[in-house]
């Protein structure tokens, strides 16, 4: 009698899309040798759905602040270490990485952040908080390669301007921006000048001046969602001491009721605006849960959860 069991399929024959969903549930690390089993498990492995969000928000660097520029010294072993990573995610991702996400505390040089703009061209989304070690040319260099990128997240700078004027040059698709620190009206009238269809704006847990605050409700006409929550809000000319607001006026409200979304919270029970006040408006972001910092009211921004691709395992290989 001829054998009736049905005939098995080997491991390198599996369907592409049944092994993705086997993949997903890996980390980077794990995934690296995976990837060199044969053709079809390498293909798998770089698959999109795979590497749509590259989220490196649990890898920070060992450093010690300073009081001069750029205010942080790193040691060479997390430069080191951010390399290995960024080498291992560019050579699985195969270019497809749509959104990167970096811890406030990871201070990446401009090497590093050159390296992933050759790789990564079609990013859409960028949450780097901060820049204290990548210089002017360095991130206008890599804006400039990313013609696709839709949103940022970024910390206060000195001069806003140039990086307005790059994004507003170089990314027609533009939309989303989110700041980490202090907002003052020279913040508001560079992103008015530069980025006019700007639709989604969040400051929260910043240092915000009423008067940038009305100047974005006054001027940026094309502005549908405003996140202002847990923002310790300081009116008064810079010659004299601010006063600080406890409550929106009618005039606020008024003008913030064309918005498609207004999030904002003055409430002193709020643990987060406690802190806004204990902090005297910039935030210390290390005081607090790791989690903290990611947590956005406008669900566009927010960050949610860690993920996946480089997790507390991960973590403890990379990095112990």
């Amino acid at each position: 009698m001829a054998d009736a069991r049905p005939a098995s399929k080997r491991w390198e024959e599996m369907e592409i899309d049944g092994l993705v969903k086997i993949f997903k549930e890996l980390n980077m690390i794990e995934m690296a040798p995976v990837s060199q089993v044969c053709r079809s498990w390498r293909l798998a492995c770089a698959d999109p759905l795979l590497w749509r969000i590259l989220d490196l928000g649990r890898m920070k660097s060992n450093f010690i602040p300073t009081r001069a520029s750029p205010f942080v010294w790193v040691d060479d072993r997390s430069d080191r270490r951010l390399t290995g990573v960024l080498k291992l995610a560019m050579a699985l991702s195969r270019g497809s990485i749509s959104s990167m996400i970096f811890h406030f505390d990871l201070y990446m040089k401009d090497e590093h952040l050159n390296y992933i703009a050759d790789r990564c061209p079609h990013l859409r989304r960028l949450v780097l908080p901060a820049w204290n070690r990548i210089t002017r040319t360095g991130i206008c260099q890599a804006i400039r390669r990313w013609e696709e990128l839709e949103s940022l997240t970024m910390p206060t700078i000195q001069y806003p301007p140039y990086i307005m004027e790059e994004i507003s040059r170089s990314c027609k698709n533009f939309s989303q921006l989110k700041i980490m620190g202090s907002f003052d009206v020279n913040f508001a009238s560079s992103i008015h000048s530069n980025l006019p269809t700007l639709k989604v704006l969040s400051v929260r847990c910043s240092r915000l001046s009423k008067e940038a605050l009305l100047f974005i409700l006054d001027r940026m006409e094309n502005l549908e969602v405003l996140n202002i929550s847990h923002c310790l809000i300081v009116e008064g000319p810079a010659s004299s001491s601010k006063r600080i607001m406890r409550e929106l006026d009618a005039a606020i409200l008024g003008k913030a009721s064309r918005l498609r979304e207004f999030a904002y919270c003055l409430d002193q029970l709020c643990v987060c605006c406690r802190r806004m006040n204990v902090d005297e408006g910039l935030m210390r972001w290390y005081r607090y849960e790791d989690w903290f910092w990611r947590k956005d009211e406008v669900s566009s921004l927010d960050l949610g959860d860690h993920g996946k691709l480089f997790d507390d395992w991960c973590v403890n290989q990379v990095c112990g």
